[in-house]
């Protein structure tokens, strides 16, 4: 335990934290300077999978937040039928399953990334989503009914924003012109819907075979007794 202790007390005295810090400040310099920024990000090595995943537990949160406590005149959410396991899994799956159609699609069409960094990317991409979003919850609770017109723009602009960002994360990831890009994006789109199919006939497969042994347990269960 003390030697626990004595690693996280030197990471945040030594280069370590120094590092995350500069990583994460890094952050703000990529969603406002994307093309430059995603290109050091991984090409300069400027970016850090402890702030990719910071910024992905953010995000996460931010979303729980945002239906736990936005005004309820915004929010519509029944928070005795809300379930913070399969709205974390919400972001994390689809979030896993991009990362793994992307990187699919960009070995077919020569992209440069490699897994690590295009979670990376995708993951600074998703910058401003919490860095508006929390201030939006924020917000909901003192503005009225009609002024929270205000929060649901500025929450699309955050999407939006996270949306261009990806795109910017792609090119300069993976060093393709716009229209190679955009394709590649559609393309991961369509790759993302075929390893949904492929995990649902899995579980699917999976799931009949259990039944069928557990069917098969029963009556020779029942013809020995």
């Amino acid at each position: 335990m003390s030697k626990i202790l004595s690693g996280i007390a030197g990471f945040f005295k030594g280069e370590g934290w120094s590092r995350y810090r500069k990583s994460f400040r890094y952050a703000f310099y990529v969603i406002l300077h994307p093309f430059d920024g995603f290109w050091d990000l991984t090409h300069e090595k400027r970016g850090s999978m402890a702030v990719a995943h910071t910024i992905v537990i953010l995000t996460v949160l931010t979303h729980i937040w945002d239906r736990r406590f936005t005004n309820f005149m915004l929010n519509n959410t029944r928070w005795s039928e809300f379930s913070i396991w399969l709205n974390t899994l919400g972001i994390l799956v689809p979030l896993l399953i991009w990362v793994t159609a992307n990187w699919c699609v960009t070995t077919l069409f020569d992209g440069k990334g490699r897994f690590y960094e295009i979670y990376m990317g995708t993951a600074y991409a998703l910058t401003p989503y919490p860095l508006i979003g929390l201030p939006m919850i924020l917000l909901s609770n003192v503005v009225t009914k009609e002024e929270g017109v205000f929060y649901t723009y500025f929450n699309t602009f955050a999407l939006i924003w996270a949306g261009f960002l990806i795109l910017c994360a792609v090119l300069m990831i993976h060093d393709y012109s716009l229209l190679k890009g955009i394709v590649v994006i559609l393309a991961s789109i369509v790759g993302m819907a075929v390893i949904m199919f492929v995990c649902l006939l899995f579980f699917s497969l999976i799931s009949d075979a259990i039944m069928y042994l557990v069917s098969l347990y029963k009556e020779l269960l029942f013809r020995i007794s």
